[in-house]
Order: C-alpha cells, then structure tokens, then sequence
C-alpha cells in the first residue's frame, strides 16, 4: 500500500498526486514511468513520473481524468492509499548537452516532459520548453518549467493565453531563427506526429514518448506494441522514448484506438457512481 500525501487539481480534471515510495523515488530517472493500481482487482495504468524527492521519499504524479480508472482515481484525496505503486519501469531518457534543446509538451504531456527537461539543464543544455494547451486553463506546469528551462514558450490553441496557434507554429520560428539540436515531443500522437514531420525536413533528431495501452509494464502481454523503424518495439520495456522519425504513427493511431468502444461502455456503467464520488476540482497556480 502506498499513501497519497497530497492531491491538488492543477487544471480542469487534471490532478497532481505526492506518493509516497520511498525505493521508487531512490532509483527512478528521467522518462521513467510507474504502473498504479486502485485497488486489488483493478485495471493497471502506467504513469510517468513527473518529479520525485528521494530524501522525503516521494514521486509525482499527474494524472488526467479520461477513461474509468484515472477518473476514478482523481477521486482520491490526501490520506487514502493505492494498492500498487510499481515502477521504476521503462529505459531513462538519453540525456547529453546537445546544444539547444527544445522540449515541447502538449496538454498533460508538459507533465511528462518536464523531469527530462530538468535533466537535459542539468547536462549544460540551452533549454527551451513549449507548452501546449487548448485554452489557458489546459496550460500546466508554466512556472514549474520556467525554474529549469532558459525560455518558454506558451500557445493555445483559441488564443486565449500566451500565442494564438499551435506548438508546431513555436517550433517553426525556433527552427527558422536558430539552430536547434535536439527536440523532445510529449502530447497527443497528432502532435508528436506533426512535431516529427516539422523536423524530419530540417535533420533535427527528435524524440517522442509512446503512450499506448499498457498492461503489465514488462514486455510480456504485448498489448503495448509499436513499429519503429519497420520493426515491432514493446513501448513498456523497450522505450517510452522512440526516434520520432522511425515511429509509424499510423499504426501507433489504429492501436491507441483499439478499445475505444469497451473504454466507453466502462465510463458509462460507472458514470453515475463516479460522478458522486468526484470533488470539485479546485486550481491552483
């Protein structure tokens, strides 16, 4: 059992979890992810470690409420415990001092990017992040990336805070005004899609973290398959992170879509007894 210390909203249906897990927080790395379960019988959900205290012996988490269980879990509050707390699973980012580095994060995905932007500062990097969001109050993590990051820069996709567009027009002008050596994408598989074809063209290596359905986070289900390069990668234990321009992202689409439908029929079941169950999230800056 694992106790939650603290539970705050940080954006609408979008909650940050303190956990504690003292060997977790000891060993984890950039990139590296978690699996979590709610309870004895319930579904497993991998989440990336955002930040973490190995003297406190705490992890971070951020979790946005979209299907079943992380909606279910967003309904926790400081003080109740998880079942399992799994991890650190997955390979750590490859960080070195490339030069200029751009880490962009769409939505929650800020939340992913984050811990390996603090790494690629740490290694001597230039840091710039930008975050994406749909409107002002989707934008997470502004401040926390302003304190590891030597630029950032916010856009919104109606315009409503920070530029007016999306992070692939901030990544254009980046790319048009100086050399940039490396970029790290995180976000919904459009936008790392889109992010990938913006660099392929000017030779700019690039990496994406894969976010597929996962099971058991060891490689053995296979429900977390993926081609890269033309080749079948387990994302679990062979990433999260990929060479966004070997990932085929259609594939990686269709598959993201898989259980869609059943995903669906398990929120409705459980709307009624959900919605009793969820506070009213209270943002904080």
């Amino acid at each position: 059992m694992h106790k939650i210390l603290s539970a705050t909203f940080i954006a609408p249906n979008i909650k940050r979890f303190t956990i504690e897990a003292p060997k977790i927080a000891l060993k984890r790395k950039a990139g590296q992810f978690v699996i979590i379960r709610i309870k004895e019988y319930g579904e497993r959900i991998p989440l990336t470690i955002a930040d973490s205290d190995s003297q406190k012996g705490t992890i971070d988490i951020i979790v946005q409420g979209i299907g079943k269980t992380t909606k279910e879990l967003n309904t926790l509050q400081s003080g109740d415990y998880l079942t399992d707390v799994v991890g650190p699973l997955g390979k750590p980012s490859h960080i070195e001092n490339f030069g200029t580095a751009v880490s962009i994060g769409g939505g929650v995905g800020t939340a992913i990017a984050y811990p390996t932007a603090v790494a690629l500062k740490q290694a001597g990097n230039h840091t710039i992040s930008i975050i994406g969001g749909r409107t002002k109050e989707f934008v997470i993590l502004e401040n926390e990336m302003k304190k590891v990051c030597d630029e950032v820069f916010v856009t919104t996709d109606d315009g409503s805070y920070g530029k007016h567009g999306f992070v692939t027009d901030q990544l254009k002008v980046l790319i048009e005004t100086r050399k940039i050596d490396f970029v790290l994408a995180i976000g919904p598989i459009p936008m790392m899609k889109a992010v990938a074809e913006v660099t392929r063209e000017k030779g700019i290596p690039t990496v994406v973290s894969l976010n597929p359905i996962m099971v058991d986070g060891t490689g053995m289900c296979g429900g977390c398959r993926a081609l890269v390069d033309n080749k079948t990668v387990f994302v679990c234990v062979d990433g999260p992170e990929f060479d966004a321009h070997k990932v085929d992202f259609k594939t990686l689409m269709t598959r993201n879509h898989t259980y869609l439908m059943e995903e669906k029929i398990s929120i409705e079941d459980h709307e009624c007894s959900l919605s009793k169950m969820q506070p009213q999230p209270v943002v904080t800056n």
